[in-house]
């Protein structure tokens, strides 16, 4: 006699109810087997006991069984099979809610054996006098194209949806609408896709006027299918395009913010056509009582609406112009929301509501919220570039702002008035003094090198700016890059001021730079600084003190035919993100992933033909530092043209062909050319090719800044072995 293994844990508990005798036992093991499936346990080993419980009457318990297969089918494609019978039997129940249950869970199976099993219930349900199973149906064509197009095309589901359009019920036609667009984006996305394709959905006027019906009369979900599609319909003329906003214009009412983000964009692109003025102006009227609604929902909601808001109010400003207080922060909305707000309140900004926003902001700049103080400063200094009435208002404010002396509020306002002086150049210079008495508060870089940026600008109208400065120059080495490079641009524009008194700290400096400090950037300038200061002080005038620009906020913060694109994307991630969808999501079957290789790809070709430009460059290239006007080589390619003779080499055919082994070898071979002998270099006693430091100003007075005490950085070049190989050492060809 054998010994039979224990039975024991919960699985074989729940099968031995599954296979119970009484149906209110089996639907308890099936409502116990969806809870232990829900919190993540393995049930699929009741996979065959599971199945033997779905021929019931009870439609409770045929849900429960169809969540099971829907979760476990493609873990147990063989066993589904076995469901097939039920299904079909399932299509031709006299109950619909039966019907379309069965029809539903067949396409979200996606088991690719069960797919040839579904035509037959599919054509059915199709044509079913039953609106709900019609529009079941309908979604299961766009999920059997998912799976196997050539299906769907070859047993006419397409044709039929097509037909459906025309369907007398509004939810029915909506799903057709929503099936179709689907299939067309699928197909779409195919690089072998032809213009007529069957799967293409293509918008007649036919088919306008039937989705216009229907517009009023479909769920929410139905509605923004509707409209989406209207999005792409063409209109053929400029009263096509005002029928189609007149019929879409009550959607602005609806509850539902997808709606209505939907119907403002089918509006914005259908403006376009629009040619009467006056019905442009109502329309604009219309869109704003709806987008202000949405700022009353969740914050989540809320920034999802303030994003779309901003991209509409850079095609159209107008749209809220009266509506600035709607966006004024409340004390409880998240950072998120609130930099959002600030974002749109400074492009609503005008010279009727700039004594509201000031105040607005001026409150801002008192919260606890670092990040959101520093964003508020920073909007009073674009209001000021922006409105040049309310220029001295901002200003003043900023003052009121740096007297309260925290650190991180003086800091952000000494950035702001930085772009202040830019926009409006000797304007408020009165300010000055305010700013300098605050050196001692600067701790950040940016905050440094802005005020070092004005002491430079304005060091003929500074007393003490060599004092100020010097503070600066003894501790250039321990600042960071970018307060060291404004430091060097603001001492040469002193010296170039006032050349008198600053000749020292202009050596000092130019010495430091180029001996002590270690980021190649920094030691660049110097070096032509220098030179332009021991060659031409005229043209160092004509470089370093040159006119520049005023500054101004741009109208938008994408290009414009990317904001007409992205208009078209209302409501969806490409407008919250302000990108297009191709940049953070595939096409069709195509994943992100795939195009980010793709990308990469390109990426990496354009990288090689950047490299050998950079080889062809220097291999014609002489001493760096040498800045005299040689004569070209008569008959030596440049640019372009010698990465063309590059490329015949093997070695840069096999790097352009990705097909190199040994990249040394062809680092090697490329190099491995003969190189005109190179000029004779330099003494080092004399870093800039034998030209003096001395020159003498306009003035006629004679500046001395002597020779820099460093050890030349040209490096003598020998002019390469006729007999060398391509295989010899790399150090060689230095």
């Amino acid at each position: 006699m054998s010994i039979r293994a224990p039975r024991k844990g919960e699985n074989y508990e729940l099968s031995v109810d599954l296979n119970s005798e009484y149906r209110e036992k089996r639907k308890d093991a099936i409502k116990r087997v969806i809870a232990s499936m829900t919190v993540g346990k393995d049930v699929s080993g009741l996979f065959p006991d599971v199945l033997k419980n779905m021929q019931t009457d009870d439609l409770e318990q045929k849900k429960l069984v169809y969540l099971y297969l829907m979760n476990y089918a493609k873990t147990q494609p063989e066993l589904v099979i076995l469901a097939v019978n039920t299904f079909v039997k399932d299509s031709d129940d006299p109950n619909p809610l039966v019907r379309a249950l069965a029809i539903r869970t067949m396409g979200v199976l996606r088991a690719e054996k069960i797919i040839d099993y579904l035509c037959d219930p599919l054509q059915k349900c199709l044509r079913d006098e039953n609106p709900y199973v019609r529009k079941t149906a309908a979604l299961c064509v766009a999920k059997l194209y998912d799976l196997k197009p050539e299906l769907v095309i070859d047993n006419g589901f397409v044709e039929q949806l097509h037909e459906m359009i025309a369907d007398s019920n509004p939810m029915v036609v909506a799903n057709t609408v929503a099936a179709l667009t689907d299939i067309h984006i699928a197909a779409s996305s195919q690089p072998s896709t032809s213009s007529d394709d069957p799967a293409l959905f293509l918008i007649s006027a036919s088919i306008l006027t039937k989705l216009l019906i229907a517009l009023n009369e479909c769920s929410e979900w139905g509605r923004v299918a509707i409209l989406n599609a209207l999005a792409r319909y063409v209109a053929k003329d400029d009263k096509e395009s005002e029928h189609i906003c007149e019929r879409v214009v009550p959607q602005f009412q609806h509850v539902n913010g997808s709606v209505v983000l939907a119907a403002v964009k089918v509006i914005m692109i259908h403006m376009r056509g629009v040619r009467r003025e006056d019905l442009i102006k109502q329309l604009v009227r219309k869109m704003a009582p709806p987008l202000v609604t949405l700022l009353s929902s969740p914050p989540e909601v809320q920034w999802v609406a303030l994003r779309n808001i901003n991209l509409l109010l850079q095609k159209r400003s107008d749209i809220l112009s009266n509506e600035m207080r709607v966006f004024f922060c409340k004390y409880n909305d998240p950072l998120y929301v609130k930099v959002e707000k600030l974002d749109i309140m400074v492009r609503l900004a005008g010279e009727n509501n700039v004594d509201a926003l000031l105040s607005e902001l001026k409150e801002y700049a008192s919260e606890v919220d670092v990040d959101f103080v520093r964003k508020s400063i920073k909007a009073i200094g674009q209001t000021a570039v922006k409105i040049d009435a309310a220029a001295e208002r901002c200003v003043h404010v900023l003052l009121e702002l740096i007297d309260t002396r925290v650190s991180y509020v003086v800091q952000e306002a000494v950035v702001v008035m930085k772009d202040i002086f830019r926009k409006y150049p000797s304007t408020y210079e009165g300010i000055i003094p305010t700013l300098c008495a605050n050196l001692d508060e600067l701790d950040e870089p940016e905050a440094k090198a802005s005020l070092i940026w004005i002491i430079g600008e304005y060091a003929n109208k500074i007393d003490n700016a060599d004092e100020l400065l010097s503070i600066f120059v003894d501790t250039f080495t321990e600042e960071s890059y970018p307060v060291q490079l404004q430091t060097l641009t603001a001492v040469v524009k002193l010296f170039l001021k006032k050349p008198d008194s600053s000749q020292g700290i202009v050596q000092r400096i130019l010495n430091t730079a180029t001996k002590d400090c270690d980021s190649p950037d920094v030691r660049d300038r110097a070096y032509i600084y220098w030179r332009l200061l021991s060659t031409d002080p005229g043209a160092a005038k004509a470089v370093v003190l040159a006119q520049r620009p005023p500054i101004s906020i741009p109208r938008t913060t994408v290009a414009p035919a990317l904001l007409e694109e992205l208009l078209g994307e209302v409501s969806s991630l490409a407008s919250v993100y302000h990108k297009p969808e191709e940049t953070f999501v595939g096409r069709g079957r195509v994943g992100a992933d795939s195009l980010q290789r793709k990308t990469d790809a390109s990426d990496d070709r354009f990288s090689t033909q950047k490299a050998l430009q950079t080889v062809a460059a220097g291999q014609q290239a002489e001493n760096l530092l040498d800045f005299d006007d040689a004569p070209a080589v008569e008959g030596q390619p440049s640019g372009l043209a010698a990465t063309e003779v590059l490329s015949h080499t093997p070695a840069a055919a096999n790097l352009l062909a990705g097909t190199s082994s040994n990249p040394l070898d062809d680092l090697v071979s490329i190099f491995g050319a003969p190189a005109t002998p190179a000029p004779p270099s330099a003494s080092p006693h004399d870093i800039f090719g034998g030209l003096g430091m001395n020159s003498t100003f306009a003035s006629g007075n004679a500046v001395s800044l002597g020779s820099p005490a460093v050890q030349s950085p040209s490096v003598a070049v020998a002019p390469p072995q006729q007999n060398q190989q391509p295989q010899d050492d790399l150090l060689g060809l230095f």
